[in-house]
């Protein structure tokens, strides 16, 4: 790993060790919105009672508890998150629901501290675009898999499909004075949408049966408000952005920010679409 990388993973540790208590005081509001996605991850990850389980990026625990619940006492979940602060929490969630076939630990999703061909499937929900090397990451969950192991990733389709984390993201970033970003760029919000793009690193990484799949994944909050209560106690990437501006500056920012996004504003709450692209394939080899 070169020094852009490790310095790209420092920040990212700490700003999501910051925005932690914000991300799982949030989690009703996150468990609503990404429910079917996460069932539809889950489905095609193969993930059957008695499955041996490696959870990704896994944050706070919201689909990790999922993925539990579905492999049932004869199978189990392994939760790795970069950042020891939600690593902390997704612990507690777990200890709260009863669930002790789940063990948590630190560590980067591009170099896993797991045994090779040690788990019957792999996820990876809204964490991969966010990798600086994303096609390391995929490696590691083959590694991870056993001979016909099955994997799903979630990730964002691009700025159109996604309109108000684009309006959110560009506003921030003219706020801070800084230039707008290649969507495609690693470690972004929107760096594995390009058409094809998914297929082609899951193919590279060694996978086959390679399917990307786009499903909508509307947002809804009562208010646009409560919307920019949830970004602003959690979402670390607009956070980072904003984080060198002062008090009146960053104030300014979020009043238009608010502007931006009471466009979706309906008569019946704020509803912010959202399209994500759910990615499934297949280790070579049978099944042990």
């Amino acid at each position: 790993m070169d020094a852009s990388e490790t310095d790209f993973k420092a920040a990212a540790r700490s700003h999501w060790d910051a925005a932690a208590v914000g991300w799982d005081q949030h989690t009703p509001a996150l468990h609503a919105w990404l429910r079917q996605t996460t069932l539809a991850m889950i489905a095609m990850a193969g993930v059957q009672p008695g499955s041996h389980v490696l959870d990704v990026a896994a944050g706070a625990g919201d689909q990790t508890l999922d993925l539990a619940e579905r492999v049932g006492p004869a199978g189990s979940v392994v939760a790795v998150d970069l950042a020891p602060a939600l690593v902390a929490l997704g612990e507690q969630r777990a200890r709260r629901a009863g669930a002790t076939r789940v063990r948590w630990c630190v560590g980067d999703g591009e170099n896993l501290p797991v045994e090779p061909a040690s788990f019957d499937a792999a996820v990876c929900r809204l964490g991969l675009m966010l990798f600086p090397a994303p096609l390391q990451g995929l490696r590691e969950m083959h590694r991870a898999l056993r001979p016909g192991g099955r994997i799903c990733t979630v990730v964002f389709a691009g700025p159109a499909r996604n309109p108000c984390v684009a309006a959110l993201m560009g506003t921030a970033l003219r706020h801070a004075s800084l230039p707008a970003r290649d969507p495609g760029a690693p470690g972004g919000l929107f760096s594995l949408s390009r058409p094809g793009q998914l297929d082609a690193l899951f193919h590279e990484a060694g996978f086959r049966d390679v399917a990307t799949t786009a499903m909508d994944a509307v947002f809804h909050m009562p208010t646009v408000d409560d919307y920019l209560g949830f970004v602003r106690s959690s979402a670390s990437p607009v956070l980072q952005i904003l984080a060198g501006l002062g008090d009146d500056a960053a104030q300014a920012a979020w009043d238009d920010i608010r502007q931006q996004l009471s466009a979706f504003s309906t008569p019946a709450g704020w509803a912010g679409p959202n399209e994500l692209l759910l990615t499934a394939a297949r280790k070579p080899g049978l099944a042990a």
